[in-house]
């Protein structure tokens, strides 16, 4: 039975993925905790969480996956501009400037997936809110883009 008391608890759970930003993996901890002891007198709310749950990993390995994509591509730009001769005698590390003409399509590329990470943190945030208000409504709520680790 779905009753009011448990569209706020689901709702409450969606919320408490901000916690990320207060507290790391915050957005895993606080869900987990909710949803393994509710899980058990509410039907919705065990679906609810595998949503949320389910929605916060993908987004994790989204975003790992980008940054570790664009972090090397980075570094070994940056590293071909180093006076490596100025790091041994002079004891600091001198960057060229970065002409435009250094910039590759693989570093195009690292720049698209730091953009894409931040616009799915961005995603992430307003996708939370919606599925907030829908099941404080008692309403469905499936996220896009969520791989169904618990189903």
């Amino acid at each position: 039975m779905q009753t009011t008391n448990y569209n706020s608890t689901a709702s409450i759970m969606h919320m408490s993925t901000f916690s990320q930003y207060l507290f790391p993996f915050g957005n895993f901890i606080f869900p987990v905790i909710i949803w393994s002891s509710m899980k058990e007198k509410s039907e919705y709310v065990d679906q609810q969480g595998k949503e949320v749950i389910n929605f916060q990993l993908s987004v994790f390995i989204y975003q790992v996956v980008l940054v570790l994509t664009a972090i090397p591509i980075f570094l070994c730009t940056v590293l071909q501009h180093v006076e490596f001769n100025s790091v041994f005698h002079d004891n600091e590390v001198f960057i060229h400037s970065i002409k435009g003409s250094d910039i590759s399509g693989i570093v195009i590329f690292a720049i698209v997936a730091v953009v894409l990470a931040g616009l799915l943190q961005l995603f992430e945030f307003f996708m939370t809110i919606l599925a907030a208000v829908k099941t404080s409504n008692g309403l469905d709520f499936k996220y896009p883009l969520s791989i169904k680790f618990l189903k």
